[in-house]
């Protein structure tokens, strides 16, 4: 009985040990960089001019704006908020900076100023409706979304604002865009503050004691009020730093077209929400993150840079961005449920 009280005891084998491979795991975990690189190599054996320098500048100038965007509303998300306003306040923001320049004949620093200010009391509204008035955060951005894009074409008359355009009384508007300004939306300095933002954001969320937070409050909000944590406080800043992020979108768009479209931040909302989303699985962070955001953005930009090398029809290239933000998803939650 000995004998056999011993060998029950004994570890198991060393086959009987062995850690199966979690196939979906792996994905969660890799999935996207996989992607990224499959793309790449299918791309560039279609297209070779795919790699060269020139291209891979333009896909990162491409994602630029989107990726500064996507970061804001990553912050948003990590206090379990998710704001639907911030294409609205790309667009509010680069109508004021223009029309600073354009109507007003002011300098880049008050341009600048002023369509931040705008942006900020955006949040500012957000937050007070969403932390004081108990308003479900997808819905309320959902209804601000209408209200600012409908401020932003009342400010705007319904029309593009450039320089020498005709005012309402009959003459031409005097002022201009400073050249300071338009370097901005220009490479290198583009893709250098996306650097720049997707840096700070990641070490403001991860190394910071205000990111660990916004994080807590993500996971369990009433957990992160007992332990003292200010949660309004925390969400009033994710969501003023969420539009004052978009507003920088906007603000580097203007710079880049050196004019003000109508409701031109909003085309960027739903590549914005695809790339904190996808963001999510990247290295399995499990969690809203800088880094994953803008690996998520490089994903569409590659997408969107090979189906028009490929000669891809325009109408048909959201079918395919579709489909892969619903593959990301299904990967996504079907790890995390």
């Amino acid at each position: 009985m000995s004998a056999n009280l011993d060998s029950s005891n004994q570890p198991s084998s060393p086959k009987g040990s062995k850690v199966s491979f979690d196939f979906f795991q792996f994905l969660y975990k890799y999935g996207t960089i996989l992607t990224i690189i499959v793309l790449i190599i299918v791309f560039s054996i279609a297209n070779p001019s795919f790699l060269q320098w020139s291209n891979v500048e333009n896909i990162l100038r491409s994602i630029s704006i989107v990726t500064i965007i996507a970061v804001g509303l990553t912050i948003s998300l990590s206090v379990n908020g998710f704001d639907l306003s911030i294409g609205s306040v790309a667009s509010l923001a680069n109508a004021v900076v223009i029309s600073m320049f354009v109507w007003y004949s002011q300098n880049t620093f008050v341009a600048i100023i002023s369509a931040l200010l705008a942006a900020a009391l955006v949040g500012l509204l957000n937050s007070f409706l969403i932390v004081k008035m108990k308003i479900p955060d997808m819905l309320l951005t959902l209804a601000m979304m209408f209200v600012i894009q409908g401020v932003a074409l009342t400010y705007t008359r319904s029309a593009t604002i450039s320089p020498n355009m005709i005012m309402p009384d009959g003459s031409y508007s005097e002022g201009t865009i400073s050249k300071v300004f338009s370097l901005l939306g220009q490479a290198p300095y583009i893709i250098i503050i996306m650097f720049v933002v997707v840096i700070i954001a990641h070490i403001f969320l991860t190394y910071t004691k205000h990111g660990r937070y916004m994080y807590v409050i993500g996971g369990n909000e009433e957990a992160a009020r007992l332990s003292g944590i200010p949660v309004n406080k925390y969400k009033v800043l994710a969501y003023v730093l969420s539009a004052l992020l978009a507003a920088l979108g906007g603000i580097i768009l203007a710079s880049r077209v050196m004019q003000a479209e109508i409701n031109a931040g909003s085309d960027y909302l739903m590549d914005a929400v695809a790339a904190a989303f996808i963001g999510l699985s990247v290295m399995g962070a499990g969690k809203p993150n800088a880094f994953g955001t803008f690996v998520g953005a490089v994903l569409i930009g590659i997408l969107a840079n090979g189906l028009v090398m490929m000669s891809v029809p325009y109408y048909a290239m959201d079918i395919v961005k579709g489909g892969v933000f619903a593959l990301a998803l299904a990967i996504t939650y079907y790890k995390m449920k």
